[in-house]
């Protein structure tokens, strides 16, 4: 059994390094759409990855959406990571969760769940290698420009943290917080490859479109 969760684990990490653009769900950022048509939008854009995060519905409802996004993710051969729910990850067979700093602690999270992905946000250096120690499989750098979709954040790191960070760890990282495609040029160019947003896909007019516009931006770095 552990050698079948250890090689569960081994492909979606390897999976999860050949990421681009990484949608993070907010429905109540999505221009009235709701969080599964923003998933069918982006799945026909091409996403290898999508985050489910919903922080106002009930557990039941979360996890009555969650089983709707496994479904369409497993079709479409698409990671699904959930926010913070571990409990959810795991009823659902999600291929990972995403924890923040409050969240469950990372080596609980990892005992509960050895064959998923285990992303961790980050907002220093200091937090960064905790996370390796803690064994996460990726870490978001964040946030990164200033950003509504998260309340009392008053610190933004800058595209410099990238250059900060990211040669002191050997993971995977995604960076987040106020990206667009007027700024992500720099990001691209400090060495990003995975751009996590949520209003720059979910607010777009044409999800699909704007999706496919920011893989190619992406696949254009060196």
């Amino acid at each position: 059994m552990g050698s079948h969760l250890e090689s569960v684990h081994a492909s979606r990490v390897q999976r999860f390094s050949g990421i681009d653009l990484y949608p993070v769900t907010t429905e109540d950022l999505s221009a009235g759409r709701s969080d599964l048509e923003i998933l069918e939008a982006v799945i026909a854009g091409g996403v290898r990855i999508v985050q489910l995060r919903d922080k106002k519905s009930s557990m039941r409802r979360l996890y009555e959406k969650a089983l709707q996004f496994r479904a369409l993710t497993q079709a479409h051969e698409v990671l699904l990571i959930i926010n913070d729910h571990v409990d959810i990850a795991i009823a659902i067979d999600a291929d990972g969760v995403h924890l923040g700093q409050d969240d469950l602690p990372l080596p609980v999270a990892r005992q509960m769940i050895p064959d998923k992905i285990i992303g961790r946000s980050t907002h220093s250096l200091a937090e960064a290698q905790e996370a390796v120690r803690e064994g996460a499989d990726y870490i978001n750098i964040g946030p990164i420009y200033p950003t509504g979709t998260k309340d009392g954040l008053h610190t933004f790191l800058g595209p410099e943290a990238i250059a900060e960070i990211a040669p002191q760890i050997d993971l995977p990282f995604t960076v987040m917080g106020g990206i667009k495609l007027t700024n992500v040029e720099e990001l691209l160019d400090a060495g990003a490859r995975r751009i996590a947003v949520v209003t720059a896909v979910t607010q777009a007019d044409d999800i699909t479109d704007a999706v496919k516009t920011w893989r190619r931006k992406i696949g254009t770095a060196p």
